[in-house]
């Protein structure tokens, strides 16, 4: 009982009053304690202060303790559980064997799909053809069209799938959120191959549609590869590793309840705004990956797959097994 206050840093003050607590190992010698009790109460830690209201000189067992002050921050007060995850906890996930999970491995299929029709169709289009020059100015608005396009388009699939799957459309991040105990096992298995299943509707329905006139579109068919006369295999790793660091640690912390975050537009906007950055970046050098569908099912579609394929298909993975304990070791409050 008693008022409840927010301090500035957002810690919830608690003030409660509780008649009797019974105490373990706990003993007055000369009318001073010997040791500090632990007072806890049920859902609440972290007692800051309390007082005792009587002379428990050279007693031991039940004290009376009064003005009870407990610190705990909102979040761990009992609330709805996002749909962006669950609560954290290692699971097989067998429970997840219904018929939610294949409406959930059914869109991210179909976001998945998008992300190839949509998002690297945006690099075969006719308008960034006419860019494709030497052009100091013009050279620029390729890399800068391109990296908007699949920010937006991202950010857009996120939004329409985050309340019926999470929006993962990344084996790179469903990879990181069972690492970080939000998605079962099972569910991280079909998610990875549903999002597969779709590159490869989505990358087949974009060839099916387009032209592939080597002249015109050498330069730009939207594949994933690097010039290793300028940059090495290694560098090349690197470059996808770091940059899908940089966007998973991104998701993690806009889907932090510690951070008392909870769904809403800010998350696709964050994680829009992270993949155009990371593509600004990585353009130039990989054309940007960070995604083992989206760096893969296209160039074996269109014909272009070769051993750097590979580094497309596993620096990502690397990248979230580098950025879930730094997130949990460095950013979480």
């Amino acid at each position: 009982t008693g008022s409840n206050t927010v301090r500035d840093d957002k810690t919830l003050v608690i003030n409660i009053s509780i008649e009797s607590v019974a105490i373990s190992n706990y003993s007055f010698n000369g009318g001073m304690k010997e040791k500090d009790p632990t007072v806890k109460v049920k859902g609440l830690e972290a007692v800051q202060s309390f007082t005792v209201s009587q002379d428990a000189k050279g007693s031991q067992g039940d004290v009376v303790i009064e003005n009870v002050n407990v610190i705990t921050k909102p979040a761990d007060l009992e609330r709805p559980v996002s749909r962006f995850e669950r609560p954290a906890c290692w699971s097989w996930g067998i429970e997840d064997l219904n018929l939610r999970l294949a409406k959930a491995c059914g869109a991210e299929a179909f976001g998945s799909c998008l992300l190839i029709l949509v998002c690297v169709g945006s690099a075969n289009s006719w308008i960034l053809d006419s860019l494709q020059t030497n052009s100091i100015v013009l050279r620029p608005l390729y890399f800068l069209g391109i990296a908007f396009a699949f920010g937006i388009g991202i950010g857009s699939i996120v939004h329409m799938l985050s309340e019926v799957s999470g929006g993962h459309i990344n084996p790179a991040v469903s990879v990181a959120l069972f690492l970080d105990q939000r998605i079962s096992f099972v569910k991280l298995i079909a998610y990875i191959a549903c999002q597969f299943v779709g590159g490869f509707i989505g990358a087949g329905v974009l060839y099916g549609m387009g032209s592939h006139d080597s002249d015109k579109l050498k330069n730009i068919y939207g594949g994933n590869e690097y010039d290793t006369s300028r940059i090495s295999d290694a560098e090349g790793f690197f470059y996808e590793v770091f940059g899908t660091m940089f966007l998973i640690l991104t998701i993690l912390c806009t889907i932090s309840e510690r951070r008392c975050y909870s769904p809403s537009y800010l998350q696709p906007l964050a994680i829009g705004l992270a993949v155009v950055v990371v593509h600004i970046w990585l353009i130039p050098y990989t054309n940007c990956g960070i995604n083992p569908v989206r760096g893969t099912v296209w160039n074996i579609v269109i014909g272009h797959a070769s051993y750097q394929t590979f580094v497309f298909l596993f620096a990502p993975i690397v990248g979230s097994l580098i950025a879930v304990p730094l997130h949990n070791i460095l950013l979480l409050p």
